[in-house]
């Protein structure tokens, strides 16, 4: 291992020099927040002065074997991001099977901003959110080799014996195991959160973590970052971020309530618990109980909504 370089290899770093051409590497600091993936920030001195790349290394063996092209997938989501000029890292190079690198690695540009997770409600962040998410949508990424399936079997999901109510989640995951309705679709993130959400200014600066992403249903990205947000705000919140991205979607949208069951149910993986990514940008206040509470009174609130339909 090399000291100064946050324990990376010498593999890892004659790599990131070979692709990095030019580049002196003066240090990697290890970037908090992510959970499924090593993350670094490498500084180096190159033409005459200081720059920084990511490097991604996919190091969960379960991961892989499910899905071997974590690096492919996320490089050729960011080539097309790229394209479709969406404020996301650039692509910079890839090592699929890891020989070369130590371990599945994505090496791509550094962007500014920060994540922000506001200790309560704020009009104009939730609006962002909403706004670039539905940027996003607006394109269909047709050809793209990725597309959507469930992360979940709700077929094969146990009773939650965590959750006050269990007979409501048990009608849940039989009105998504029935299937969905038809949809037409488009350019989807696949993890859309705003933990992957970078802020400069007050403005949205760039989206990252594009390991997912897929052509898929626009529901699946808005159910997703509404399960979020029911989660570090509560129900409210997430409602006001579906109001927020109808504005902004307009009639490219229908809204469905099963895409939204769907992502909270995919979201399932034993017991529920405080995501720590939240605590590491500095959101306090959250508890195990609060988020189990929250995901009931979130799944209620969607229960009311097939009943209106």
């Amino acid at each position: 291992m090399t000291n100064g370089f946050g324990g990376l290899s010498r593999q890892a770093l004659d790599w990131v020099e070979s692709k990095w051409q030019g580049a002196v590497l003066e240090e990697a600091v290890p970037l908090e927040g992510g959970t499924s993936s090593l993350l670094y920030e490498i500084r180096a001195s190159k033409d005459g002065e200081q720059q920084s790349v990511v490097l991604r290394l996919h190091h969960k063996g379960e991961w892989l074997d499910q899905e071997p092209d974590l690096a492919r997938h996320e490089a050729m989501s960011l080539e097309l991001a790229e394209k479709s000029g969406i404020a996301a890292p650039r692509i910079l190079a890839f090592d699929e099977s890891g020989e070369a690198c130590g371990m599945p690695a994505v090496l791509m540009t550094k962007v500014p901003g920060a994540v922000i997770l506001p200790p309560a409600y704020d009009a104009a962040w939730l609006d962002g959110l909403a706004g670039t998410l539905a940027e996003i949508h607006r394109h269909k990424a047709e050809g793209f080799p990725y597309e959507y399936f469930a992360y979940n079997d709700a077929r094969r999901l146990e009773r939650p014996k965590w959750s006050r109510v269990e007979g409501d989640w048990m009608r849940a995951f039989y009105i998504v195991a029935a299937g969905g309705p038809p949809v037409e679709y488009c350019l989807i993130h696949r993890d859309y959160h705003p933990g992957n959400i970078l802020w400069e200014e007050g403005r949205v600066s760039s989206v990252v973590d594009w390991v997912n992403t897929c052509r898929g249903p626009a529901g699946v990205d808005v159910g997703h970052c509404r399960v979020n947000l029911a989660q570090l705000y509560g129900t409210r919140i997430a409602n006001e971020f579906l109001d927020a991205y109808e504005r902004h979607a307009g009639e490219s949208f229908v809204y469905d309530p099963y895409w939204d069951l769907l992502s909270l149910i995919d979201t399932l993986d034993g017991k529920p618990a405080v995501y720590p990514g939240w605590k590491t940008f500095g959101m306090a206040g959250l508890s195990d109980e609060l988020v189990r509470y929250r995901l009931d009174e979130y799944l209620m609130s969607l229960m009311d909504r097939f009943d209106d339909f």
